[in-house]
């Protein structure tokens, strides 16, 4: 798995309203908190993007983008983005090659996709790493505390 220190994975997927998505856009202009998760309209999943949706001022402030990627189809997103008013981006990686990228581990013996968030700087450097799949309300404030660490 991708570690703190390390530099983040350049990469690009279709959002929620199927325009591509680029992370090094991102990269010399705002911290970013990419965060994967299971699937979408899922309990636990459910929780964690409406919680990272409440705290979103709170990364605004911190002058971080908040990017959730799951393997769900553009479509899917597209519709829980709307069911749960959703103010930030949800890539589609059905492929999951981004998860690759990110060495993303799976839970279960394989079966279910891993749930691991990474806090990464302005400059494109990973500063932190938060791999739970049980605690999906943990990943919120473990992005914060690191930005706030940051700042």
């Amino acid at each position: 798995m991708i570690k703190t220190g390390d530099d983040c994975p350049i990469f690009e997927a279709i959002n929620q309203h199927g325009d591509l998505f680029k992370i090094k856009d991102l990269i010399g202009k705002k911290n970013a908190v990419v965060f994967f998760y299971p699937k979408d309209f899922t309990p636990g999943c459910t929780k964690q993007v409406c919680s990272f949706r409440d705290h979103y001022d709170q990364f605004s402030k911190l002058n971080s983008a908040v990017i959730g990627i799951s393997s769900d189809s553009a479509k899917s997103h597209k519709a829980f983005h709307n069911t749960y008013q959703l103010n930030y981006h949800l890539l589609s990686d059905e492929k999951n090659n981004i998860r690759k990228l990110f060495e993303v581990p799976s839970n279960l013996f394989g079966l279910i996709p891993g749930r691991v968030t990474y806090v990464i700087d302005i400059n494109g450097v990973i500063i932190g790493t938060y791999n739970a799949l049980v605690n999906s309300l943990d990943h919120i404030g473990f992005a914060l505390d690191c930005l706030k660490k940051q700042s």
